[in-house]
């Protein structure tokens, strides 16, 4: 059988290509796919850390492949319902048009949060941010996170996130989060839980440009992360 598979960030330059296609035994799991993925490309090495899904949708390493399947391998990240809302654009963020993605009759208060790009980080000196994702996944995941929000928040009336990719400079904002209820009580815990979750299960990946070099800056791992495959 032949599964297809799409490589993102660090993993899509060691290959050289953000697409591959690998023929696989029948009954072949996602481990068994993850070593022939090393096999062909021996500098990989081991001890990397990857999240893996089929078809869109976590997995862990033991789950099985099936002929046509689209498989996404990518490093730990740092459509769904109306994917306005919920959107991964190269455009520059505006905080009002986000604002007004959420903004009703009905709505009292909005909360927003917008994350910028920072020019020092530590000793670090940034000179711009390169961020790529998994475009059709990220928005089901930020729809996702707008769900869960509502679910823990039920006073929530609306949220909107946009996220943006590509070459960012410092103070660009890199993603915008916008919260709205009837009244403030909740929304700005409301949207340091939407950040967060980005962080750990939106598969967008970001590269920091400094003078010395170049890096990708994978995200957090925890109890709260999808399955992690290690290599």
């Amino acid at each position: 059988m032949k599964v297809n598979v799409r490589l993102f960030a660090s993993l899509r330059e060691i290959f050289k290509s953000p697409y591959l296609e690998v023929e696989m035994p029948e009954g072949a799991t996602v481990a068994d796919l993850v070593e022939v993925i090393r096999e062909e490309a021996p500098h990989l090495g081991r001890g990397g850390r990857f999240h893996v899904t089929i078809n869109k949708d976590f997995v862990e390493q033991d789950a099985a492949l099936h002929d046509g399947d689209e498989v996404a391998i990518f490093p730990p990240v740092g459509g769904g319902q109306e994917t306005k809302k919920f959107r991964v654009t190269t455009e520059p963020l505006s905080l009002d048009a986000v604002a007004g993605l959420v903004t009703a009759p009905e709505v009292g208060g909005v909360a927003l949060f917008s994350g910028t790009v920072r020019g020092v980080t530590g000793d670090i000196d940034t000179e711009y941010l390169e961020y790529e994702a998994y475009t059709e996944m990220a928005e089901a995941k930020l729809a996702e996170i707008g769900a869960e929000v509502q679910q823990k928040w039920p006073l929530v009336l609306d949220v909107a996130i946009m996220h943006r990719v590509g070459r960012l400079e410092v103070g660009e904002s890199a993603v915008v989060i916008a919260v709205a209820a009837g009244h403030r009580d909740g929304i700005f815990d409301a949207c340091a839980y939407a950040i967060d979750r980005i962080k750990h299960i939106a598969p967008i990946w970001k590269k920091e440009v400094t003078p010395s070099g170049d890096f990708w800056v994978e995200g957090p791992v925890d109890e709260t992360s999808p399955p992690v495959i290690e290599v």
